[in-house]
């Protein structure tokens, strides 16, 4: 039986954990949006979940996120449900591994930003650039990321998957009515 509650874990290039996602709910893959499902997407529900830092420092997110994993991407998309509407926010990654109910990767500490306006943002360049330095980033990985970053660019102009928002609400209904639907038969029996 597939586990319910699903482990995110970023890792910076050395190997040091640089946060942790506590608590994920996968979508089943039987209700996944069709092209979704025909992309293999792995898509992830979190709300008010607890997150650690490096630093040991935990926190509690304070809203919806719906995490998308595309196989074979050097990228992930988190889509923000904020009052202003979504805000796309996607990580610069190494492919995601899913091993039992954890998944992992490596964060390259560039980022994109889509905005609920339609405006899109490439932050932490400076970051990445000096993380690219001090962890001595192969060759090969910067053409990934330099590669993964202008592919994502295209995809966000496109708006192709993930980035609709009408599935990212109906991921987050589908987690409420499961999440307190099940709550409630607990609270029955």
């Amino acid at each position: 039986m597939e586990p319910h509650n699903y482990v995110i874990k970023s890792f910076k290039y050395d190997g040091h954990l640089h946060r942790t996602w506590l608590e994920n709910w996968r979508v089943p893959a039987d209700k996944l949006a069709p092209e979704h499902a025909d992309a293999n997407l792995m898509v992830f529900v979190n709300h008010n979940t607890m997150i650690r830092e490096a630093n040991g420092k935990v926190w509690q997110s304070r809203i919806p996120g719906i995490t998308f994993f595309v196989p074979g991407q050097w990228y992930n998309v988190v889509a923000l449900i904020e009052q202003a509407g979504i805000r796309y926010y996607c990580n610069i990654s190494s492919r995601a591994i899913l091993t039992g109910n954890v998944i992992t990767y490596i964060d390259y500490d560039l980022d994109v930003v889509l905005y609920p306006n339609g405006n899109v943002a490439v932050v932490d360049q400076d970051e990445y650039e000096e993380n690219s330095k001090s962890y001595r980033y192969p060759q090969s990985v910067c053409d990934n990321v330099q590669n993964s970053l202008q592919g994502l660019l295209q995809r966000i102009e496109r708006r192709d998957v993930p980035f609709h928002d009408q599935h990212v609400y109906e991921y987050h209904r589908l987690w409420k009515n499961t999440f307190f639907t099940r709550s409630r038969d607990v609270g029955q029996t």
